[in-house]
C-alpha cells in the first residue's frame, strides 16, 4: 500500500474524530492571548505535559511541585528534560527521525538505565512495562518494525498529522525499542509531529494531559489488536485526547487574561 496512514485516516470514526480536533485546535489558536502570550502559553502546557506523561507512568506529582522544583524523581525529571528539548529538537524531526529518538531517550532515561544504553535500541528482548501491555516484541523484531516506522515518518502521506502521531506514539509504545522511559520518548515524539506536520506548530496543545484522563492502556492495548477497529479506536483516542489538551490550554489562556 502506497499511502499507509491515508487507509488508516478513513477508518470508521477517524474521519469525525480527526476533524473536531481540528476544529478544536484552531479555536485555541484564535485566543487573543496568544497575540501576546503565546511563547508563556507554550511553556505552560510543556510542564503540563511532563507532568501529565510522568503521570502516565505511574508516578504523579503535584504542578505546584514542579514549579518549585522539588520533584526529585528520575522519570519525571526525565519528562521535563524531554519536553524542554523538544523546542531544540523539532528541525531535525522529520530529516532524522532516529536521532531525535536517541536524544529524547538520553534525556528522558537518564538515572533510569546505565550509561551505555541511553539513546541506544534494546538488544535485550525484556523492557519494562508500566501500562501492563505485556511482553515487548523481541529485539530483533522491534528493530525491523523500526525501519518500517522510520520510512513511514520519511514518505510523503495525504494522512493527517494526528493520525502520523498516532501511529508514531502507539508504534513505540508498543515496541518499547529502549527498553527504558519509553512511554516517555512515545508522548514526546507525539507532541514534535504534531508540532511539525503542522496541526500544532506553537506547540500550545498540552495533549499529554488528555491521555492521562482517558483510558491511555484500554487505547493502546486496541492497536495491539492490529484490527482495523482496534487501530481506529487508538487514532480516535489520540484525537480525544488533542481536543483534552486543547481545553486544558484554553484554561492556561484564561487564567492568563485574568492575571
Amino acid at each position: 500500500m502506497s499511502d499507509p496512514l491515508a487507509a488508516i485516516a478513513q477508518f470508521p470514526g477517524v474521519p469525525e474524530a480527526v476533524d473536531e480536533a481540528r476544529q478544536a485546535v484552531d479555536r485555541l489558536y484564535r485566543h487573543r492571548v496568544l497575540r501576546r502570550a503565546s511563547p508563556a502559553v507554550s511553556t505552560e502546557s510543556s510542564l503540563r505535559g511532563a507532568r501529565a506523561s510522568a503521570a502516565i507512568e505511574g508516578v504523579d506529582v503535584p504542578l505546584d511541585v514542579l514549579r518549585r522544583d522539588e520533584a526529585h524523581d528520575p522519570l519525571v525529571q526525565g519528562a521535563l528534560r524531554a519536553s524542554a528539548e523538544m523546542g531544540r529538537l523539532g528541525a531535525t524531526w522529520r530529516k532524522a527521525p532516529r536521532q531525535v529518538l536517541a536524544r529524547l531517550h538520553v534525556v528522558a532515561a537518564a538515572g533510569l538505565t546505565s550509561q551505555e544504553e541511553l539513546g541506544r535500541p534494546r538488544a535485550f528482548d525484556e523492557a519494562s512495562d508500566p501500562l501492563s501491555l505485556g511482553p515487548a516484541p523481541a529485539a530483533a523484531d522491534t528493530a525491523t518494525r523500526m525501519e518500517g516506522l522510520l520510512g513511514l515518518l520519511e514518505q510523503p502521506t495525504k494522512a493527517p498529522a494526528i493520525v502520523l502521531a498516532a501511529v508514531v506514539h502507539a508504534e513505540l509504545a508498543v515496541l518499547r525499542p529502549f527498553g527504558t522511559a519509553d512511554g516517555i520518548v512515545a508522548r514526546s515524539a507525539e507532541r514534535l509531529t504534531l508540532v511539525e506536520y503542522g496541526l500544532d506548530p506553537k506547540s500550545l496543545v498540552a495533549v499529554e494531559v488528555g491521555h492521562l484522563e482517558l483510558a491511555y492502556g484500554d487505547a493502546l492495548r486496541a492497536y495491539l489488536s492490529g484490527t482495523p477497529e482496534g487501530v481506529g479506536t487508538w487514532v480516535q483516542h489520540c484525537a480525544a485526547a488533542v481536543s483534552l489538551g486543547v481545553r486544558e490550554t484554553t484554561a492556561i489562556c484564561e487564567a492568563m487574561q485574568r492575571g
